[in-house]
């Protein structure tokens, strides 16, 4: 057993699943992250497009936050 690291085998399978929604969901945040970057080259001014940018760029980490969430709920 490895108890005294990061190593917790469980929450990484438990979490699988979800993390491969949440991966689904990046790819959508990668679409919108590049039309987001388009419109904000297109029109510098428009305030939406940068916190639409923002929110693409959060939709494009979810994968990573749930894996880490789910192995830190699973004690070793």
């Amino acid at each position: 057993m490895c108890c005294d690291g990061d190593c917790r085998p469980l929450g990484f399978l438990l979490g699988l699943p979800f993390a491969f929604l949440s991966l689904i969901i990046s790819l959508i945040g990668i679409v919108i992250w590049i039309v987001g970057l388009l419109l904000s080259c297109i029109c510098p001014c428009c305030l939406c497009v940068t916190v639409l940018v923002e929110m693409a760029l959060e939709l494009i980490k979810a994968p990573i936050h749930v894996m880490e969430w789910f192995t830190s709920q699973i004690p070793c």
